[in-house]
């Protein structure tokens, strides 16, 4: 037949060289659409024959190919080959697919590592059955029984962009013997073939580099028999004039490993050794990953990892480290005609507890921190003569004892009645235990090797291997440890126990040799901890640096070992801290200290820490924690820095505590005294500056932190960028990421000179127009640097608005930035400068060509716009990924990105994609292929409100996070059914990211959500405590971020692109989550009726878009608000600029106030114009100040008289225009210009609400309320009652702004406050926020002269600075939270403002009978938590209330028993009996012996007794926030049973004067000894 394609094809190929040639148009861009087909059916025998001529990088899998009964005439072309139905067998990868069901999954050679120039061909013999031909080599049988006619598939899919055809003809006799040849070969025969192979590919260099040194006795190199790949043991005499250091043995001893690898891969295959095809024709020579997917989803995503081979390769590469030569052909020949697919499984017959997953590959115990066995697994089939059995460890626990055990079983497994553990067996088992060998239970070998699988950690692998002879071997990570047993049964079943700590395993099939070279690497540094360090020099220089090593002087917890350069805390278990480490010298500039972290525990919070400090360890006191000196260091905290045990950066960089084991810190101090620091190898920028020489690196192995290794081998280190004043690289490497991968992030940024109205933000990677309602131009935004040839610069529209006419305008200009006077619009300039608008092409302000490609004004948000300059000076338009062709030409070398956020263009970032334009279209980029059509029958929606992020796309059936990795939280538009599932696809994965997608369940409704973007809305999932939500985070299943469950189903945290993930509430009020469509059982109970569904974008995840529909189809439909509506203002961005203070009037002197003559109607101004009262109705009552409002100046006004015949009451606010000439309209809530009005607890922006729950109710402000105004310098709104600061209320306010004030209803006269007008803020800079002082304060409980306060959303209620204070004095503390109730609206604040806010009465009544108790004014309540035994209901409704002031010594012994006991350290808690004659309330008892004392507790119905300092005395402290020292007192509001207490006169302070009118001195004091008569209400906290 002819070797040509047909002329019908996928709708992207191209053909050309009489149609044997096919080419996949847009190759970077699509990944798809390139299927071609042979133009005429295959004749048997016939080998359809194509080479690949061209790949590219961009994409994951490759060319596929195959055979179709469809007609290519008659044929509509799927996008890729699995998706031909009807009759087409398909080989994709390593896996075979008929009618896009995978049938054979491991085969032959992996198509997706073919190179360029790699032959590929598919061939139906005259027995029916399909070939692949690679290279000329035939991969065996991969199905039987196809039909005559066929047709030649191959697809351009993925990497593989181009191909031609060859030929198509019947293979050479030769090629065809070849595989015949190989089965029949006898076992003697395939070793010597072998062992002649590998001798000369690995184990004659050994022999030449061990002769070379003269290691063997009389120089001689011994003879190693055939049956030795390589020595067990190297010879270990060397002699001390040895040629080579060990050092530089280990090296060519490795470089000899990895040759015998690659001779056993490339060799074995050709020449019948190990890969040698067995009675299926199955071969296996080829060392590569395996697809173990379907690719039924959506393809395109990450690259695959995971590695596989067929059954008839496991005696070949499952020989990795001494197998006898010949193993794969032996093993061949014994199982006749077993296919591939016989692979090696998990028995679906296992233990209990154990659950099997990935086509029985992978096992796992169930319930592992609640049984630690009944985890027996078996394989599926006998073990081969010389096949490797192996196991990668998954994961493990670390709460048991003992770990895995492996071994060989006679026991066939449909028969055996699985035991508790495998060594309760006493027959037909040998079974490695521990470092031992067991023997039918018993012990026969205590000391097997010198590793115990006790001690081996997630990722190492372990292989067992029955030889011909019948010897056991066991390997560690490839490593033969010797022969275990020396007869063993013919037919055995490997057998694994998921005993203790071992949780989950899975088989390999394929081995990954330089991984496992860097193991065995591992495990010698481990041996011997000298092997594997940098190499000493065999001249010594006298001029080499001194080694950087940790110095002995270290953390009491701690300790150094491997000559200095480990440092780790041995009991990291049961200590947190103390395992402070120094370099033993000081650093160097530009020296790099860098450590990698080797061991972390998951018991406690926080992590590592690193940084430099002045002080000489020989002679420092080392503190638990660095943070805690208070003198010349510098640290890294988490993702802060902190200078001196002061927070100087909160958003550094990289969050250390998110790092794992093998991932690198360091830090450096360059020569212009600036600081730095390194995560996996990536520059974070500049940390600190002024930071003097001679300092000595340190490093807190803190918290998880429990092991570090100094890497000062790392040559390879990426220098400093030269400018990275503009921030820190934004990545968060989830675990050690390589240079060259670091070097892809772009350091495009924006300039920091701009247009007028602009505002950089982010680091320089967002550009948004400030008053974007306004103004509509000045808002030039230019890239930090010129553009390379070829390199893109790509901006996402985020924000627009639907006000002007006009949009975006992008383009470049040869013009510096430092020399250009920016003017309105780009288009202005007339000299250099070569713009984009709508669809004209201008140059220099001229139109020079119309109509071009796209047209800018008809972008929306969620688009991409790119420029590019290429080699040759063309400029390129790039519109969603898309090129956009030629726009102009002749550019000049050096030219800038210039955006024009001109018109509705609002604000826009740089993307990830920007850099150079062969990385510039990955799949992490947002594009419309990305998303597919959103189809009519999915009627799921997302909420409009989401996190700050987040972009909604496909009206609202798709996320993206546009930036970052957090921010990403997104909810179900309505509340989910009973039994409806919300089920979403992963569409694109980040990998600089770590964590995955999280997923669940809540109770807040995203309505009650302030407008989007949620700028103060929790940033991930886990934190979200608003309302109740269940989650599945990882594995984990959580609640209120509490952890509920472990090992939960499949983890997210291995999702990739076109998995799914789903949510369903059941109608048992279950949580049930859906992997790919299973069902991972119930994850939570209790779940409320009424939740929506909820995402969390975070970290790799970066876009889904949903794929299930409502249980009934919604005819309303929920449709997404984009973000150009006008729902979002500027005010409310989440990118809030801080406003430059240069050109910023300075309030130095604050200027007198007074309304302005043009009001309300119904307004009357006296007191020159201090005083306005409203003369009648109820509204037209609008009035705005003279002069406007400076920032830092604190506008101030009185309420003087309420007319309660009105509801509602006053509203205030700023207007950013002058009100000569505002025409006032009836209400506040009408100003829909540049207004901000804050009425009731809401916060409107031009009449549309932003915000609720913020302060106090203004209409429930009582008369005498202060209220007040600042703007304080970040243009920031500020409401101030009484005096205290309710928080920022807007962002962005302009300057200049008028207040204006609206009476209405109730409210009908105000004054201005005049006597007292300060300047909030103009003291020194040295306050410190809330959030400043962190661990360094407070470490073991341990109280130092400043006290560690919470993070700032600990605070109940942030309207009250009164409570603020009261709370973080509780905070210092340290009680524990779980003795206070999780509703934060039950604590309540008795201030003067607080209580006249609520309306407040001083006294109520309570129980039964009703008995009066007032309330404790000017103290703060922080509810308790009730137990669940007592009788809550009866408590709060019939006992009394009641007080009890106390020491803060005593608190903690009262709280542990919910109740107040006698003998407590308070100093009144314990009164004696006085006998004070027959009539008082206190005689002793009957049968009460003489003088006995019986303890007595003193409670009162009010404070104003409780709380004289007799009984709660005052203690001194110093508030963390503003450091001023303060008294403060504490008691109990308590639950007192009626009848158990007496009442009488106060007896402790002698008669005086009534200290409360309600309760005369006769009555004020009570006293009870019931046990169980009182219960604890709340914990009373008064500050002075």
């Amino acid at each position: 037949m002819a070797a040509e394609l047909h002329p019908r094809s996928g709708k992207l190929v191209g053909l050309s060289n009489s149609n044997r040639t096919a080419r996949r148009n847009q190759p970077v861009q699509e990944f798809n659409h390139g299927l071609v087909l042979s133009k005429e059916p295959l004749r048997d025998r016939d080998v359809f024959t194509v080479r690949i001529d061209k790949k590219v990088n961009s994409w994951s899998g490759s060319i596929e190919i195959g055979v179709t009964t469809l007609d290519p005439a008659l044929l509509d072309f799927p996008s890729s080959a699995t998706g031909l139905k009807g009759g087409s067998w398909i080989v994709s990868g390593c896996s075979v697919l008929r009618d896009g069901r995978s049938v054979l999954e491991e085969y032959g050679r992996d198509l997706d590592q073919l190179a360029e120039g790699d032959r590929v061909g598919i061939q139906r013999s005259s027995r029916g059955e399909l070939h692949l031909w690679v290279n000329g080599q035939d991969c065996g049988a991969a199905a039987s029984g196809l039909p005559p006619k066929l047709w030649a598939v191959v697809d351009l899919y993925g990497k593989c962009t181009q191909v031609t055809v060859v030929s198509c003809e019947p293979p050479l006799p030769s090629a065809e013997r070849e595989t015949v040849v190989r089965v029949e070969e006898e076992d003697e025969e395939e070793d010597a073939v072998v062992c002649g192979v590998r001798e000369d590919a690995g184990i004659t260099a050994l022999m030449n580099v061990a002769a070379m040194n003269g290691v063997m006795i009389g120089d001689e190199v011994p003879e190693l028999s055939c049956g030795h790949s390589r020595p067990d043991k190297f010879p270990n005499n060397l002699e001390p004039d040895a040629v080579l250091t060990e050092h530089q043995l280990f090296d060519v001893f490795n470089n000899a490993i990895v040759s015998f690898y690659q001779a056993e891969d490339e060799g074995g295959g050709e020449e019948g050794g190990g890969g040698g095809t067995g009675g299926s024709g199955a071969t296996g020579s080829d060392s590569s990953s395996s697809r173990n997917d379907t690719r039924s989803g959506s393809r395109g995503g990450a690259p695959s990892n995971d590695s596989g081979m067929g059954a008839g390769d496991a005696g070949n590469t499952g020989n990795t480290s001494s197998a006898p030569a010949g193993g794969g052909g032996a093993s061949g020949a014994a199982t006749g005609g077993l296919t591939t697919n016989d692979a090696l499984l998990f028995h679906e017959k296992c233990g209990t507890l154990i659950k099997l997953s990935n086509n029985n590959k992978t096992a796992e115990r169930r319930r592992p921190l609640d049984e630690f066995n009944n985890g027996v697994v078996m394989t599926n089939r006998p073990l081969r003569h010389n096949e490797m059995f192996e196991i990668r460890i998954d994961k493990l626990v670390d709460k048991w004892s003992g770990s895995i055990e492996i071994g060989v079983t006679t026991h066939i497994p449909n028969n055996l009645d699985y035991p508790a553990t495998m060594t309760n067996l006493r027959s037909g088992t040998i079974m490695m235990s521990g470092c031992g060998i067991l023997t039918n239970g018993k012990g026969t070998r205590r000391e097997y090797c010198e590793f115990s699988l006790d001690e081996l950690q997630e990722g190492d692998h372990i292989g067992l291997m029955r030889k011909a002879s019948g010897a056991l071997h066991f390997y560690i990570n490839g490593i033969d440890q010797g022969v275990a047993a020396a007869q063993t049964p013919g037919v055995v079943y490997g057998v694994v126990d998921l005993y203790g700590m071992a949780v989950k395993v899975t088989i390999v099939h394929n081995h990954n040799h330089s991984e496992r070279l860097r193991r065995n690497n591992a495990i010698m540094r481990a041996m011997s901890p000298d092997v594997g360090r940098p190499r000493p020099t065999l001249t010594p220089d006298s001029d080499a640096p001194e080694r950087l090593l940790f110095h002995a002087n270290c953390g009491q917890k701690a300790a150094i070992i491997s000559d200095g350069r480990t440092a780790l805390r041995p009991h990291a278990t049961d200590d947190f801290n103390h395992g402070v480490v120094l370099s033993s010298r000081p650093l160097r500039s530009n020296e790099v200290f860098q450590v990698r972290i080797d061991k972390m525990v998951d018991k406690w919070a926080g992590s590592i820490e690193i940084g430099v400090t002045t002080h000489n360890p020989a002679y420092l006191q080392l503190p638990s924690t660095m943070t805690n000196l208070r003198s010349g260091t510098w640290m890294m905290t988490g993702n802060g820095v902190m200078h001196n045990g002061t927070t100087i950066l909160d958003e550094y960089g990289h969050n250390l505590d998110r790092l794992k084991a093998g991932d690198t810190v360091g830090v450096v101090r360059k020569e212009d005294s600036s600081l730095h620091f390194f995560v996996n190898g990536v520059a974070q920028g500049p940390a600190a500056w002024n930071v003097p020489p001679n300092v000595y690196a340190v490093v807190d192995l803190y918290g998880q932190a429990a092991q570090a290794t100094i890497m000062d081998d790392m040559v390879d280190l990426p220098p400093l960028p030269e400018d990275s004043s503009e921030g820190p690289t934004a990545m968060s490497p989830g675990s050690p990421c390589s240079v060259l991968g670091a070097s892809t992030a772009t350091d495009l940024r924006f300039h920091h000179l701009h247009g007028t109205n602009a505002v950089i933000t982010n680091g320089g990677r967002t550009a948004l127009r400030q008053n974007c309602r306004s103004e509509f131009n000045d808002a030039i935004v230019i890239s930090n640097r010129c553009l390379r040839d070829g390199e893109l610069f790509e901006i996402i529209i985020q924000k627009m608005v639907d006000r002007w006419s006009g949009s975006i305008e992008a383009g470049v200009t040869a013009i510096r930035p430092e020399e250009l006077e920016f003017p309105n619009t780009m288009t202005d300039i007339d000299y250099d400068t070569w713009m984009l608008s709508g669809t004209a092409i201008m140059q220099d302000g001229n139109t020079m060509r119309n109509n071009y490609g796209c047209d800018l004004d008809s972008l929306t948000s969620g688009s991409r716009i790119g420029m590019m300059r290429s080699a040759i000076g063309d400029l390129h338009y790039y519109i969603n990924g898309v090129d956009q062709g030629v726009a102009c030409s002749g550019l000049p070398p050096e030219v800038f990105a210039v955006i024009d956020l001109y018109g509705q263009c609002v604000q826009v970032s740089i993307t990830s994609s920007s850099g150079p334009l062969d990385n510039s279209l990955c799949t992490s980029n947002i594009t419309e292929k990305s998303f597919p059509i959103h189809s009519p029958g999915v009627a799921h929606r997302l909420h409009g409100k989401h996190g700050k992020n987040v972009v909604l796309l496909g009206e609202g059936c798709q996320a993206v996070r546009a930036g970052g990795y957090a921010h990403g939280i997104v909810f179900s538009a309505k509340e989910l059914k009973v039994d409806e599932l919300f089920e979403v696809r992963i569409d694109e994965v980040d990998e600089q990211w770590c964590g995955s997608l999280h997923v669940g369940l809540t109770t807040l409704a995203p309505a009650e959500l302030p407008s989007c973007p949620l700028s103060g809305f929790s940033p991930s999932l886990p934190q979200l405590r608003a309302k109740v939500t269940w989650l599945l985070c990882g594995s984990e299943v959580r609640r209120n971020g509490v952890l509920q469950r472990q090992n939960y189903g499949r983890s997210l945290e291995r999702l990739t692109v076109g998995n799914r993930v789903g949510v369903k509430r059941c109608s048992d009020d279950t949580m049930h989550i859906f992997i790919d469509g299973e069902d991972m059982g119930p994850a939570a109970t209790a779940v409320a009726k009424k939740v929506y569904a909820v995402l969390d974008l975070y970290g790799r995840i970066t876009a889904v878009s949903i794929v299930s529909s409502t249980l009934m189809e919604d005819v309303e439909g929920v449709k997404a608000p984009s973000l150009s509506s006008g729902s979002c203002s500027e005010g409310e961005d989440d990118s809030t600029p801080v406003r430059e203070a240069a050109g910023e009037p300075c309030a130095t002197v604050p200027t007198a106030m007074a309304f302005l003559e043009n009001h309300g109607k119904n307004i009357q101004l006296s007191n020159q114009k201090l005083t306005a009262a409203r003369v009648s109705s109820y509204n037209q009552g609008l009035l705005v100040t003279a002069r406007p409002l400076t920032q830092q100046q604190l506008f101030q006004f009185q309420i003087d008289r309420l007319n309660p015949s009105w509801t509602s009451s006053l509203s205030l606010g700023v207007i950013g225009h002058s009100p000569d000439r505002l025409n006032f309209p009836s209400t506040a809530c009408c100003l829909k210009r540049s207004a901000w009005l804050l009425q009731r607890d809401s916060i409107f922006h031009n009449s549309l609400k932003i915000c609720e729950n913020y302060g106090p109710n203004l209409d429930t402000c009582p008369e005498g309320t202060v209220l007040g105004l600042l703007v304080d310098a970040n243009g920031c709104l500020h409401l101030y009652v009484n005096g205290m600061d309710q928080g920022v209320a807007a962002q962005d306010i302009p300057a200049p702004c008028y207040p204006f004030i609206d009476l209405y209803g109730q409210c009908e006269q105000v004054t201005i406050v005049t006597n007292n007008v300060p300047t909030v803020g103009g003291e020194g800079g040295d306050a410190r926020c809330q959030g400043d002082m962190e661990k360094a304060d407070m470490v073991d409980g341990i109280k130092e002269s400043v006290c560690w306060t919470p993070p700032p959303d600990v605070s109940p209620n942030k309207s009250c600075e009164y409570q603020a204070l009261c709370s973080r004095f509780k905070d210092l503390l340290t009680l524990p939270d779980g003795y206070f109730s999780e509703d934060a609206k039950y604590n309540l604040c008795y201030c003067e403002s607080c209580r006249k806010l609520r309306g407040d009465e001083a006294y109520y009544k309570r129980g039964e009978p009703p008995r009066d108790y007032a309330l404790p004014f000017g103290w703060c309540c922080f509810a308790l938590r009730i137990k669940p035994h007592c009788e809550v209901s009866n408590a709060l409704k019939k006992w009394h209330i009641a007080y009890h002031g106390t020491s803060v010594g005593a608190l903690r012994r009262a709280l542990d028993h919910s109740q107040l006991l006698p003998g407590t350290s308070s100093i009144f808690s314990v009164a004696p009996v006085k006998a004070e004659g027959p009539d008082s309330y206190s005689d002793p008892e009957e049968n009460s012996a003489p003088g006995r004392e019986v303890p007595r507790v003193r409670l009162s119905p009010t404070m104003r007794y409780s709380g004289l300092e007799t009984f709660a005395p005052k203690v001194q402290f110093r508030d963390p926030r503003s450091h001023r020292c303060h008294q403060a007192q504490v008691g109990f509001q308590v639950c007192v049973r009626p009848g158990s207490y007496k009442a009488g006169p106060q007896q402790t302070l002698g008669h005086g004067e009534p200290l409360d009118p309600r309760f005369s001195n006769s009555e004020i004091e009570w006293i009870t000894k019931e046990q169980g008569g009182t219960l604890l209400y709340g914990l009373l906290v008064r500050v002075e």
